[in-house]
């Protein structure tokens, strides 16, 4: 009914730049607060970014000033420019969204999540 697709994840080297994307697809009549979480390996998902509808955001300490959320809301698409990467932010990055859709149900919608691996 309403998919997240994430696309942009791969090897960077420490230092380096990369852009995550994803889009929200289905029977959305809006998509309101929309985000990014991340689980490195052997840890628990934690919260990365989060974007409101009217463009609030939210950002985890360890990000702060190096990455940056933002949002296409006619296109329901979240991104996550991501600079100086260090290895620590080695992760498999899950994009979330909470949704109202055409049939009038509220759904936290997650995506299938795209590796992000930061080499030293």
């Amino acid at each position: 009914q309403v998919q997240l697709v994430e696309s942009g994840g791969g090897l960077v080297q420490s230092g380096g730049s990369l852009r995550l994307s994803c889009a929200a697809s289905g029977s959305i009549f809006s998509a309101n607060t929309m985000g990014w979480y991340r689980q490195p390996p052997g840890k628990q998902r934690e919260l990365v970014a989060t974007i409101t509808s009217d463009g609030s955001t939210n950002y985890a300490d360890s990000v702060k000033g190096r990455f940056t959320i933002s949002r296409d809301s006619p296109k329901n698409t979240v991104y996550l420019q991501m600079n100086s990467l260090k290895p620590e932010d080695t992760a498999v990055y899950y994009c979330n969204a909470d949704v109202f859709t055409f049939l009038k149900r509220y759904l936290e919608v997650w995506g299938q999540g795209t590796l992000v691996t930061v080499s030293s």
